[in-house]
């Protein structure tokens, strides 16, 4: 049978839109002489809508929507279609309405609801209970639904399902002929390995392809690789889809040969391409049309830009140069640089007047509280904090009159331990590369310069000079960022095992050798900066577990274990 993976962008709450696009490849499968068509998980509403959910009359919308579709569009075609569902006991389900030529055939309910890192589905929804089997042309099609297929093993949460009944077993008994999974699966770095993987061993199980639809783009804080596929028993893809782009290709099941074989892309461009669909994305579905951000000349700020520049042209991100009392020259002529390699406007705003007004007015208020004034000796957390202050009143002053998103640019490493100022560089509405840890920000950028042809950029886009030279936040004379931190690939190594992998204090001991007090201070900063992330911007996930939605921890606490 010829199906039609219709792998689609939805935007949150847009009904309408979403139903467009949904129509639009209802009509290029058709073109493609497709006999069933298959959208994403909650294609309707677009993944994830969190509370919309609870809002008086949405699901009833998602589901008229879907009717509309189902009921009109479908004439010599059948549809799989992702949308949340009112059961009769009110209840909803996160669910799968099924069409063919024009009439109403099936409902399923996903079974297995996820409800861990961003996942939060028991919530909202009730799990199905049955299997659902549907006919095409004599052809048996099982349903499933992205964690039905799963069963947290692609997420190390497995035994969260232990007492529950397998959806894909039921199956086995059911003499399908294909299993259909729609998903809308969120990017991680090294997890699509483990989706094939399981997609495999599903095929192989059953004897039957799988077709997995996942759905591609961002919204908020999730991005979506898409990379939809059909994978036949003995792990062979018969074909596959774009990754992170919409796409729509019509695929005979009974096909012999590998049309598109699971491809093999580089982390370092996975990471690219994943911040590049997430900045267009958030910045275009916000309703912005260009971005700012502060040019320091360090890698970070490069970074930021050059996947800004990316996502929606360098004519259309503004950079700043800032140059402070403590700012080197190489700062201004690297931030130049790089604004040219991107094709961007870059403009000078020296902070050195504001900063002195502001140091003059808290002297005077020091005086008065009898403590000692700025600048005595070497400038400490207050005055090093005024100038990023200072710096972040100016950005969000450029936001404000150009319009442009202001993009903030701290990596996973320094908000991790708190190298960050609230209120200062912290300022900003989406933050492209929180997730990011500083040696990776380092490899994304050397994987940039040297593959730029193909990444789209004339020419290499990060200044030498910007990777070369130490990092420094050059808020005190001679400052480097290892005065106050370990070197980076002792406090990566730390985070990750502290906040990816939840390890104790003795479990990092023992797997890294590092010195205890050392483990001991990273852990205490990344406790105690907690009130900090809470008042950060928006981040684009692209690790197993980000700061955000997925990480919940209390402002309030003394766990140091």
């Amino acid at each position: 049978m010829k199906i039609a993976l219709a792998q689609i962008n939805p935007t949150v709450g847009d009904i309408q839109g979403n139903s467009e696009l949904i129509g639009r490849a209802i009509d290029g499968a058709r073109e493609r002489g497709a006999r069933l068509v298959v959208f994403p998980e909650l294609a309707v509403c677009g993944y994830p809508p969190r509370d919309l959910l609870n809002n008086e009359s949405f699901v009833e919308t998602c589901q008229a929507a879907a009717d509309r579709i189902g009921l009109g569009q479908t004439r010599g075609i059948g549809l799989v279609l992702g949308t949340p569902l009112r059961r009769d006991d009110g209840r909803i389900a996160n669910g799968l309405a099924v069409f063919d030529d024009n009439a109403g055939v099936a409902r399923y309910e996903k079974r297995l609801l996820p409800t861990y890192d961003v996942f939060d589905e028991d919530r909202y929804f009730v799990p199905g209970d049955a299997p659902v089997v549907v006919e095409f042309d004599g052809r048996r099609v099982g349903l499933a639904v992205c964690e039905d297929l799963w069963r947290g093993q692609d997420a190390g949460a497995s035994a969260r399902y232990a007492a529950r009944p397998d959806p894909i077993e039921a199956y086995g008994r059911e003499n399908i002929s294909l299993l259909v999974a729609p998903s809308a699966s969120p990017f991680v770095l090294g997890k699509h390995g483990k989706h094939r993987q399981i997609v495999s061993q599903t095929a192989d199980r059953l004897g039957v392809p799988v077709v997995s639809v996942n759905q591609a783009g961002a919204n908020d804080d999730l991005v979506f690789d898409g990379r939809s596929c059909v994978v036949a028993p003995g792990g062979r893809t018969i074909r596959e889809c774009s990754a992170f782009e919409p796409d729509l290709i019509a695929v005979d099941t009974r096909g012999t040969g590998t049309d598109s074989p699971a491809r093999v892309i580089d982390d370092e461009r996975l990471l690219i391409e994943a911040l590049t669909v997430g900045t267009r994305d958030y910045i275009g579905k916000c309703g912005f049309r260009s971005a700012c951000l502060g040019l320091s000349g360090g890698i970070d700020s490069a970074l930021t830009a050059a996947i800004a520049a990316r996502a929606i042209g360098g004519d259309h991100v503004i950079g700043a140069a800032m140059p402070g009392p403590f700012s080197s020259e190489g700062s201004i002529t690297d931030a130049y640089a790089l604004a040219e390699n991107l094709g961007m406007p870059c403009i000078t705003m020296p902070i050195a007047d504001a900063f002195g007004g502001h140091r003059s007015t808290l002297d005077r208020a020091f005086a008065d509280l009898g403590r000692p004034i700025l600048g005595a000796q070497r400038p400490d957390h207050t005055e090093e904090n005024l100038q990023s202050r200072v710096r972040g009143a100016l950005m969000m002053g450029l936001s404000n009159r150009t319009g442009a998103i202001l993009l903030t640019t701290g990596n996973k490493s320094e908000l991790a331990v708190g190298y960050c100022t609230l209120y200062g560089d912290m300022n900003g509405g989406l933050a492209v590369i929180s997730d990011v840890p500083k040696t990776l920000v380092y490899r994304a950028c050397r994987y940039m310069n040297e593959h730029h042809r193909s990444l789209g950029f004339a020419r290499p886009p990060i200044p030498e000079p910007t990777i070369e030279k130490p990092p420094s936040a050059e808020l005190a004379p001679g400052q480097l960022d290892t005065d106050s931190l370990p070197p980076y690939d002792v406090l990566d190594e730390i985070v990750h095992r502290r906040v990816e992998r939840r390890e104790s204090i003795d479990t990092i001991r023992t797997g890294t050798g590092f010195d205890r007090e050392l483990i001991e201070r990273v852990c205490r900063l990344i406790r105690i900066n907690e009130h900090k992330r809470r008042q950060y911007a928006v981040g684009l996930k692209v690790t197993s577990i980000a700061f955000g939605p997925g990480r919940r921890m209390p402002v309030a606490q003394r766990w140091t274990g």
